[in-house]
């Protein structure tokens, strides 16, 4: 008989087994033991070592309200993505058609809703594209997508260029279809400044800006979806009704070629505008459960397609119909040129307001996570109502202060089409496709995607360009805080 042994680690502790060979047995006898010098030594390390200090992460910050929030249905996402999209862009569609003209509207029109449409897909489908892991936020694909030294820089930027960027534009929508409203349905009142206008809008923010996340605005974002639909039918209606007014014209506005040229640029800005809610899509997407059988980019993709139908039974009849009635001389918020029947209108200038309460806030909620994450972590703020007071109140009054103090409600559209929403929506999700996806070298998703590539930034380039010279155009001559 001989014993030989070896030493084995089972979790939690360290044994030894012995195995026994006896003479008049062909089978060897196991015998497990726990190795005491092992666990001597542990206890003897515990005794001499110091307590390890508690390291408070932000981890548990960062994922505890998206985690609680993990309940939504497909349908939130379409109204959310509705509430997302649709919005003040589509009421500027005549008045970039009356500068692009039937042919080119039409056609950057067409083009835009379909490569919109893909990188919504992309977005989705890059949501778990890691197995057991979801990229609730644009920053953190763009982390894996593009490392964690660069990642941040490149999407961050614009995601908050696009977010920032609606919520002032939204400001001034808000004012100013809450100014027509109120002059239409009372014709005797005493007029008020625009800028009063916009800092009554603004002033509501402060208190639904409270409400903590998505689910928590979802009856506000179902009200504004149904507000958008509405008033994008009166608006296409309201111009159907009408007829084209006399001596209408498609003709090209007589303007000088540089001024022509820079219109031209900002109105391509316009329709990137209307083409939003990619900035948001994934932490819509957080929202919705998904397990192994069911993954949330199945009924994420169910809800983004309701989206899209709505959006182009909205889109396009509002600016080929908008464009058909009043031709060149068309305003840029077609709603200022409807002014018959007046009750229909002043409906239309109210659901407005009511659309870009909630889209003010769908586009501010990720901005206040950020904010919040970031004074967690960097400045040790406690987590808690006076965190979400501050922050959020400080984020509504810096967006109010800009809305009414650079009122230029198509220009704005312009410049943040072009230098926020042509990025987040035409480009650099196709960008990360290929960085993640790879795709097989000239296959045709490879070249759908660098085509899509090469159009966005042509469209980022040439309405930031537009934009930013018609907002110091027109500031030149606008006295402000009017």
């Amino acid at each position: 008989m001989y014993i030989s042994y070896i030493s084995a680690y089972i979790p939690g502790q360290e044994t030894t087994i012995y195995i026994q060979h006896d003479d008049d047995q062909s089978t060897p006898t196991l015998k497990v033991f726990p190795c005491l010098h092992r666990k001597r030594r542990e206890k003897k390390m515990v005794k001499t070592s110091p307590p390890p200090e508690e390291v408070v992460s932000d981890d548990k910050w960062k994922e505890e309200p998206v985690d609680n929030a993990r309940r939504a249905k497909w349908w939130y996402s379409t109204f959310h993505t509705v509430t997302a999209m649709i919005g003040a862009g589509v009421l500027s569609l005549p008045y970039a058609m009356a500068y692009l003209g039937w042919g080119p509207g039409t056609m950057v029109l067409v083009i835009s809703w379909c490569m919109t449409l893909n990188t919504m897909w992309q977005m989705i489908q890059l949501h778990e594209c890691v197995p057991g892991t979801r990229f609730d936020r644009y920053i953190d694909l763009g982390r894996h997508a593009f490392g964690p030294k660069f990642g941040p820089w490149i999407v961050l930027p614009q995601q908050m260029i696009v977010q920032v960027g609606c919520d002032i534009v939204y400001m001034v929508t808000g004012g100013k279809c809450l100014k027509k409203f109120v002059e239409m349905a009372c014709a005797n009142c005493t007029p008020v400044k625009q800028s009063y206008w916009i800092v009554i809008f603004g002033s509501l923010h402060f208190f639904l800006s409270q409400l903590p996340n998505f689910n928590s605005v979802a009856g506000v974002s179902l009200a504004a979806a149904i507000m958008s639909l509405s008033y994008s039918t009166i608006a296409w209606a309201g111009c159907l009704s009408k007829g084209r007014v006399e001596n209408v014209s498609y003709a090209y506005k007589k303007t000088s070629p540089a001024d022509y040229m820079f219109r031209v640029f900002n109105a391509l800005g316009q329709i990137s505008f209307a083409f939003a809610g990619h900035a948001v899509v994934l932490e819509i997407q957080a929202t919705i459960p998904s397990t192994p059988e069911k993954p949330s980019r199945i009924p994420m993709w169910k809800g983004a397609l309701g989206a899209y139908f709505i959006n182009a039974i909205c889109y396009f009849p509002v600016a080929l119909i908008g464009y058909w009635a009043l031709g060149q001389d068309v305003d840029d918020n077609v709603l200022i040129d409807l002014k018959k029947p007046a009750w229909l209108i002043a409906a239309a200038n109210l659901m407005v307001v009511v659309h870009v309460i909630g889209s003010y806030q769908v586009y501010a909620m990720p901005v206040f996570d950020m904010l919040e994450r970031m004074m967690v972590k960097k400045v040790n703020f406690p987590p808690g109502i006076a965190l979400r007071l501050i922050t959020r109140s400080a984020y509504v009054a810096f967006t109010l202060f800009v809305g009414v103090t650079f009122p230029f409600f198509g220009d704005l559209l312009g410049f943040f089409g072009g230098f926020g929403f042509a990025p987040t929506s035409y480009f650099l999700p196709c960008i990360m496709w290929l960085r993640i996806k790879k795709p097989k070298r000239y296959s045709i998703q490879w070249l759908v995607n660098w085509v899509c590539i090469f159009i966005g930034v042509f469209i980022m380039l040439a309405s930031t360009v537009g934009g930013f010279r018609n907002i110091i155009a027109d500031a030149s001559t606008y006295r402000f805080y009017t």
